[in-house]
């Protein structure tokens, strides 16, 4: 791959312009004044900046990359949809091949009766979607009362208005309040906080029967969805959820009239070792969000996925038709890029390698937790993992993500850290050799944090 032929007076410009003209997406003021970070490729696992220097992409470019970069299935694939027909909108009653093709590929792969899907631009949009989808649901089956959304403490949904006031975590939210009435939320049911001497499956049976008290206050026929993700994102590390838990949110939704709503944008595709996470429990809900991995971040897209029982009363006759859409929702190319990603997930078997990867780094990382006191808890599934950090271990001062992760990028590799949580989601790719190396990068930063830190 040619590298990109730059003057440093040209360079020069790209950062100085950056910093001027564009808004980054969730940026930290203090990040942008060391100034940006410039990519100009992409190879497998790693990416190149301005200056030509390689790094390890440990978060796979925010969880979408999940087959590597520059694959060249894709871009043949999105060149060849280019040159038939670029685009036209699945708008009304028009649609493309690629589109029904990649509808009738995830009937396929769904789980349950997930079936018919509505395509968007990205997860966000998908759980809006969801959202919008489950309150029309409940209009057409004349129970216009029901508007009411459940979620999570501590889960992120959205950056729109309607899945930000779904989002459990105040730093989202506070500067846009007030938010759409009606979001309720209920506790974060992470199996790892459940209190000491009780098991898993009484921690599982405790959160449900907050969850019900919730839903009985608020009254049932008040409630439209409960949406959540079965496993929760980076945001909160990947907590896994107790014992019995998410069947006995089946059940609860199933009792009381409920869509119940997954949101698996982040874990979708492989990412926890099973096409979805919800397979890991056998559940299936009644609208599922995909984004992310799901289009390998060639191109943007999206999509909700719901069951024919909440389908059909879309199409019940003039007047009953789902009210959402966008003008690029569905686009062409980006079901084209998606077929070839979906074609290369399967072809690679990249989800069972990803269980086998898993295997591996639990026993590499808990390795790691015993050689260093300062890491309280490592947990995960699949290529999902999260190192935890006690802010009060040896050296005592809070920050050491953030020193972990400067290290990281200074020897070549991008690691995320929300605070105090080091976050690992490489592609699906990964060998075993760069995820020995990944693991024994991140155990030199920690001494090397530590050791930064001593008074």
């Amino acid at each position: 791959m040619k590298p990109i032929d730059l003057s440093e007076q040209e360079k020069a410009s790209l950062r100085r312009d950056a910093l001027a003209l564009v808004i980054p997406h969730f940026a930290t003021n203090e990040g942008l004044a060391q100034g940006p970070k410039i990519f100009v490729r992409g190879e497998g696992c790693y990416v190149y900046d301005l200056e030509g220097n390689k790094y390890f992409d440990s978060f796979a470019t925010l969880l979408t990359t999940v087959c590597g970069h520059a694959r060249p299935e894709v871009t043949e694939a999105v060149h060849r949809q280019m040159q038939t027909l670029e685009f036209f909108p699945n708008y009304g009653d028009a649609f493309t091949v690629p589109l029904v093709e990649l509808a009738r590929k995830l009937a396929q792969r769904m789980p349950g009766d997930l079936a018919v899907s509505f395509f968007v631009n990205s997860g966000s949009e998908a759980n809006e979607t969801a959202l919008k989808m489950a309150r029309q649901y409940h209009v057409a089956c004349g129970q216009p009362h029901r508007y009411k959304v459940v979620a999570r403490q501590g889960s992120y949904h959205a950056t729109t208005l309607g899945g930000v006031s779904a989002t459990g975590l105040s730093w989202f939210r506070e500067y846009f309040e007030p938010l759409i009435p009606g979001c309720l939320f209920a506790p974060a049911a992470r199996d790892h906080e459940r209190p000491a001497g009780v098991s898993s499956a009484e921690y599982g049976a405790q959160c449900l029967r907050q969850l019900e008290d919730l839903i009985r206050f608020e009254g049932p026929e008040t409630i439209s969805s409960l949406i959540m993700d079965p496993l929760p994102g980076s945001n909160s590390g990947y907590p896994l959820p107790p014992e019995g838990y998410l069947p006995g949110v089946r059940r609860l939704c199933d009792q009381y009239g409920i869509v119940l709503i997954f949101d698996e944008v982040q874990t979708g595709f492989g990412k926890t070792g099973k096409w979805f996470f919800c397979e890991h429990e056998g559940v299936v809900p009644d609208v599922m969000t995909v984004g992310k991995g799901f289009t390998g971040g060639f191109i943007p897209l999206g999509a909700a996925v719901t069951t024919p029982k909440i389908a059909e009363v879309f199409r019940r006759g003039p007047g009953t038709e789902f009210r959402s859409g966008s003008t690029y929702g569905g686009h062409t190319v980006a079901c084209a890029a998606t077929l070839a990603n979906i074609e290369i997930i399967e072809r690679e078997g990249l989800v069972e390698h990803a269980a086998e990867m898993g295997v591996h780094f639990r026993e590499r990382l808990a390795a790691l937790q015993r050689k260093h006191a300062v890491v309280r808890e490592v947990r995960g599934i699949g290529l999902l993992w999260a190192v935890v950090l006690d802010e009060n271990g040896p050296g005592g001062r809070p920050a050491l993500g953030n020193r972990i992760g400067e290290f990281c990028y200074r020897h070549g590799m991008i690691v995320r850290n929300n605070g105090d949580i080091l976050v690992i989601a490489p592609s699906l790719i990964i060998t075993k050799a760069e995820a020995d190396w990944v693991v024994d990068l991140i155990d030199r930063a920690i001494t090397a944090a530590l050791q930064e830190r001593q008074p």
